[in-house]
């Protein structure tokens, strides 16, 4: 029987966490409920919040004598992550599912980011409805507002509750069994302006043999595939498009985590890199952009987004970054730089045509790359030119099968 784990303050949401056991188990799985909370639950759990403490090296007495709640908050959501993790790793549990208001919310999904990709994760909450990156980070949790709080059963909240209760299980009856002849894994970063170059290029790794992963470059999607990588889904990285160093530089809303380009290298896997997109950085509505930025080359993607086009010191930032990054890298490494152009818009004729900014970019990796792993390639063409999307897959290529062959 698979098992749902219910993780939440029993404390102050007992009765709540205990319609959600009822709802569960009503469907035919099994239950596991995990306090989290400091104080003493409305009914008795199977993992205690005791448990969760010792899992962080505390004592629960400790904290409720101590009477500091954000103190509390940070030794149970570190229990969780290293307590859930062992749970399922002894199979005791094959999905998490919480309801809760901000803080419980910061606790458990703490723990539930802890677990891998592809184990059901499903969060009740408060503040579903605003920007959640802070609680999901590059894992799969699924966020579902409570609409109303989580204080009392009324009947928006049990519908809610009801369809989260739906939503754990019906995942449960997902086969995810991996297929034994799927094929090896690169993963690719891609943004609108390189998908011609992704595109042609994920088509010839295809007809090698291999699957591609495509990741979106906005921040985020960065985060997950360098996640992804740690866990070791690939046999080759592809990451043309490292837009999201701009962001950093210049305090735009897509920025690269901290991990950005090191987990290839980790992991000791091959990596072709390029500069794609980094003749922009990413802001939000027109009105949103910085008031010291309104004298730049400023291009409306669209009315969520707009971009800006990267200046000459802007760019020597970036490639610094990316050098810092690269010289610290173990495993082979190929950077390739397209000397004409390094987006769709970087064109003569394009909004952010920019070679002066470009010859910048690239003098710094000329000058500064200096590690034996990484050879740097320089090429004619725009990043978007099939001869380029050519290179760069057929680069991987090679590198993937020498390792195969070593």
């Amino acid at each position: 029987m698979k098992t749902v784990a219910i993780v939440g303050t029993l404390d102050t949401k007992g009765q709540e966490y205990d319609y959600i056991r009822r709802k569960i188990e009503n469907r035919g799985f099994g239950t596991l409920t995990v306090h989290c909370g400091v104080f003493s639950p409305g009914f008795h759990p199977d993992i205690s919040n005791e448990v969760v403490a010792n899992a962080a090296g505390k004592r629960i007495d400790d904290l409720t004598a101590h009477k500091n709640r954000g103190n509390a908050m940070a030794v149970m959501a570190q229990g969780l992550s290293k307590l859930l993790p062992e749970l399922l790793e002894r199979n005791e549990i094959h999905a998490v599912i919480a309801a809760a208001g901000s803080g419980g919310t910061a606790v458990v999904t703490t723990g539930m980011r802890a677990l891998g990709i592809g184990i059901p994760k499903l969060m009740v909450s408060t503040v579903a409805g605003g920007d959640v990156s802070a609680f999901v980070g590059s894992s799969d949790i699924i966020m579902m507002p409570s609409i109303v709080d989580v204080s009392g059963l009324n009947h928006i909240l049990k519908r809610q509750l009801d369809m989260a209760v739906s939503a754990i299980c019906g995942m449960l009856d997902v086969d995810t069994t991996m297929d034994e002849k799927a094929r090896p894994l690169v993963a690719a970063s891609m943004f609108g302006v390189t998908t011609p170059c992704v595109d042609a290029a994920r088509k010839i790794l295809e007809e090698n043999g291999y699957d591609v992963l495509v990741f979106h470059a906005t921040g985020n999607g960065g985060d997950t595939m360098e996640s992804l990588i740690d866990a070791g889904y690939f046999s080759g990285v592809l990451d043309l498009t490292t837009t999201e160093f701009c962001d950093v530089a210049a305090g735009g809303i897509m920025a690269a985590g901290p991990h950005r380009l090191e987990t290839a290298s980790k992991k000791g896997i091959p990596l072709v890199v390029s500069v794609g997109a980094v003749d922009m950085v990413n802001f939000g509505p027109l009105n949103t952009v910085p008031e010291k930025y309104h004298t730049r080359k400023l291009y409306c993607h669209n009315p969520a987004i707009t971009l800006m086009r990267t200046s000459v010191d802007e760019n020597r930032i970036v490639a610094n970054m990316i050098c810092s990054k690269l010289n610290s890298v173990t495993a082979p490494t190929v950077l390739l730089l397209p000397l004409g152009g390094i987006s769709s818009m970087d064109l003569p004729g394009e909004p952010f045509w920019g070679p002066k900014e470009d010859e910048t970019l690239f003098n710094v990796f000329r000058r500064n790359l200096v590690n034996e792993n990484v050879q740097l390639v320089e090429s004619p063409w725009n990043i978007n030119d099939r001869k380029f999307a050519g290179l760069a897959a057929e680069t991987l290529l090679s590198m993937m099968n020498s390792k195969l062959k070593k």
